[in-house]
């Protein structure tokens, strides 16, 4: 459903979270399908199932690493950006697997984009000492890294904390960044690792704060076990602290990220619909927590700044000059809103006016024209 991301003001969706393909068949999918530019990172989850045949639970065998090396090396070298590591949602990588693997970014001058191991304060196993492998990571490689979605995995109840060691690794001269999220609730597939036995201690939830993503639903004890069979993508509700939100929002190294395609038949969380339009809806004109043009940056030209080493066509993206790409927002400023929630994520947002792509206007007075396919690939260098 790219269309909902045209729909809301994207231009240039990258999927760093990784792409679950590899990187040939993924760009020539989509050349000439699509509104927007599109391009993304190797997705180690992904292809450690996919392609190695690894459980998520088991540490690879010296022969499979080497292969999955292999694969990440191929994959950027075909046009991925960066390598996507998701220790969480296979906890059974191994540090060296996550070394060797950045390993193959350093060598390139890409960046390793981390849904980090943990994602509570409860030990064994605490988001802060995911935060510290993540820049131990870039401290034994030289490889720069970006926390995903730092909300909610990193620094959801230690938020303080967690930007304490951002900034104290940044201060030692590594290269870490992160994004986040604006809404205080995360969302993810029951049958993943995130929800493995214990996750109502980890989080401090019950079955009843978990809504399935697309409807009114909440979940119950009796409910729980179909829904996990199922695989259902649910909301877990109140489950990140605005307080988080905030100290987050205002870091200089901070980006905003919607961590959510949503695609037919599959409802997903809000934030695939409603991120930026949030953004600014809420931290800008309501609470005032950032001025407009801050918020911009962080959707704009701090993410191009970002990967623009990695992908070249980036250096003329993200900027509104002489010389730019014309890829351009038309937005109002007093009413943009986001509309998606939870039980209707694919509600469009409102305030957008018009969205020209390379230089074709493909949304006009608020009307998608579906004939206009001007979305490029974004290709690493090669």
């Amino acid at each position: 459903m790219v269309w909902i991301k045209l729909d809301y003001g994207v231009t240039t969706n990258l999927a760093m979270h990784g792409v679950n393909n590899y990187a040939p068949a993924f760009f020539g999918r989509y050349q000439g399908q699509t509104p927007i530019h599109y391009g993304g990172a190797f997705h180690h989850h992904f292809m450690r199932g996919f392609d190695i045949g690894a459980p998520i639970d088991q540490p690879l065998r010296a022969s499979q690493l080497d292969a999955l090396v292999a694969l990440a090396a191929q994959n950027l070298d075909a046009g991925f950006a960066g390598v996507s590591l998701s220790p969480e949602y296979s906890p059974g990588t191994s540090t060296e697997e996550m070394a060797r693997l950045a390993a193959v970014a350093a060598e390139r001058g890409h960046v390793c984009f981390v849904h980090v191991r943990h994602s509570d304060p409860a030990a064994p196993g605490t988001s802060l000492e995911a935060i510290d492998e993540v820049i131990a990571l870039a401290d034994r490689t030289g490889v720069a890294v970006h926390v995903e979605h730092l909300t909610s995995t990193g620094g959801t109840y230690v938020m303080d904390d967690a930007i304490a060691r951002i900034e104290a690794a940044r201060a030692r001269g590594l290269d870490v960044t992160a994004c986040l999220y604006p809404y205080d609730f995360w969302g993810t597939f029951l049958a993943s690792a995130r929800f493995a036995p214990g996750w109502k201690e980890r989080y401090g939830l019950t079955e009843s704060d978990l809504q399935v993503a697309g409807t009114p639903t909440r979940l119950s004890p009796e409910t729980f076990g179909q829904a996990v069979a199922d695989n259902r993508l649910v909301a877990a509700l109140d489950s990140i602290p605005e307080t988080a939100i905030r100290s987050a929002l205002i870091q200089p190294w901070s980006m905003v990220a919607s961590d959510a395609i949503p695609t037919v038949g599959l409802n997903n969380h809000p934030r695939g619909a409603g991120t930026f339009a949030r953004t600014i809806a809420r931290y800008v004109r309501e609470v005032g927590l950032l001025d407009l043009m801050t918020a911009l940056a962080k959707m704009t030209i701090l993410p191009a700044r970002r990967v623009e080493a990695m992908i070249p066509a980036m250096a003329a993206k993200g900027r509104l000059q002489r010389g730019a790409d014309a890829d351009i927002v038309v937005f109002d400023p007093v009413n943009i809103a986001d509309r998606a929630t939870v039980a209707a994520p694919a509600t469009p947002s409102v305030g957008i006016d018009h969205v020209i792509v390379a230089g074709q206007l493909a949304m006009r007075d608020r009307e998608v024209d579906r004939s206009v396919l001007a979305g490029r690939p974004l290709r690493s260098r090669a």
